[in-house]
């Protein structure tokens, strides 16, 4: 099944829809959201991306991160990933926006409009395997250090998500 994705200008308005795989190849300014879950102890979520993927393989990242469907908005979209890749739900507040652009291999580019979503999960998860490989919870101290000493380890958007992330909080 085709998937299409939100082709937007920087202002967020809406421009067209196209093949997901296409926009990643034409590197296309698209919407885009990403959530990032934390337990009680301040712990982050991450999920490793399933052998499948086609981008991105057994690496890992934020919680979920994807795309809304047209007529869908970034906050229902989330609340859809959440079910279908972690299944779960939670509350979920949207803390802020941005745009970038990631080289992510294979001619394939992440140009997002991404809406960044919080929330609190504390375990109890009944995973997608085509999509997520395994979870866990990390602190921030020890993601750094990991991220530092294995960055391949970790997909590039993540890196990028995670750097703006910290200069909102």
């Amino acid at each position: 099944m085709e998937e299409f994705v939100v082709l937007v200008n920087p202002e967020d308005d809406v421009l067209g829809l196209m093949e997901k795989q296409q926009a990643h190849i034409n590197g296309l300014l698209h919407r885009a959201f990403s959530v990032f879950l934390f337990n009680s102890k301040g712990e982050m979520l991450l999920q490793k991306r399933a052998s499948g993927k086609y981008h991105s393989p057994n690496q890992w990242t934020n919680a979920v991160c994807s795309h809304p469907k047209e007529g869908e908005t970034y906050l229902e979209g989330a609340q859809r990933r959440l079910n279908e890749e972690l299944g779960i739900e939670t509350h979920l507040s949207e803390k802020f926006s941005f745009i970038y652009k990631a080289d992510v291999g294979s001619g394939l580019w992440e140009h997002e409009l991404d809406h960044v979503f919080v929330g609190n999960h504390e375990a109890g998860f009944n995973l997608n395997k085509e999509e997520v490989e395994d979870v866990r919870y990390i602190s921030m101290k020890d993601l750094d250090q990991e991220i530092t000493e294995n960055p391949g380890n970790f997909t590039e958007w993540f890196k990028i998500i995670l750097e703006e992330y910290k200069h909102h909080f």
